[in-house]
């Protein structure tokens, strides 16, 4: 089918010690290993607990439609994520509570709507990030697309994509990356313990701040 009309297969969800091993990785964490650029802005998270981990179902769908949506639940694996790109537009919002209920009875992991969602509170404990809330519901009535690459909040998601997010932000990378990925991040995350243990002996003097400073001719002692 043409762009714009597609509906393609689903890319399996990630395996299992993939996604258990991302529920220990801060985003922070995984936003500096990808060269600090790459990442949703301007999301706002809806729930209050819990972290989103879980592979990219992706959806395009025409601003305040959300008849491919629809379409989309039925093709939902456990674990599956549900990324919508509504275009940016949040005059009307594209899913609220029953098509959360449903897509959870399905295994849906998750959420992320680069649009508008209504019935907020039903998400308090459903990881969901968003652009924003409206009570205006949806149309039903198409153009859209499955499983294609989606923008979302300036980050490109592929189908299959691992999403991580938590109270800091929202990632998307291909399974292809994941182990590398978790190297990275664990590397950091042992090269910030080192910091916090420095910062924690009360010296004045810290060698991770010196560091930096002396790179740019800003080291103690060189000031006029």
């Amino acid at each position: 089918m043409l762009p714009g009309l597609r509906i393609q297969t689903c890319v399996s969800p990630a395996p299992q010690h993939l996604i258990d091993a991302f529920r220990d990785v801060v985003t922070p964490h995984l936003s500096d290993s990808l060269g600090r650029h790459i990442g949703a802005r301007g999301l706002k998270r809806y729930n209050q607990t819990g972290k989103l981990v879980g592979t990219a179902l992706t959806v395009k769908t025409r601003p305040g439609d959300n008849l491919f949506i629809y379409k989309a639940m039925s093709m939902i694996q456990p674990g599956h994520v549900l990324v919508i790109d509504a275009q940016g537009d949040t005059r009307n919002a594209v899913i609220g509570e029953l098509i959360k209920l449903y897509a959870q009875q399905r295994g849906c992991a998750g959420f992320v709507v680069n649009g508008a969602i209504r019935d907020v509170a039903s998400f308090e404990r459903t990881p969901c990030y968003a652009l924003d809330v409206v009570h205006c519901g949806p149309y039903k009535t198409g153009p859209g697309e499955i499983n294609v690459p989606v923008s979302i909040a300036g980050m490109l998601v592929n189908p299959g994509d691992i999403m991580v997010g938590d109270e800091d932000g929202l990632l998307a990378f291909g399974q292809e990356h994941a182990e590398a990925l978790l190297e990275a991040a664990r590397k950091h995350a042992l090269h910030e313990e080192r910091i916090k243990a420095e910062i924690a002996t009360g010296n004045p003097r810290q060698s991770w701040m010196d560091a930096v400073l002396d790179k740019h001719g800003l080291a103690q002692g060189n000031q006029q």
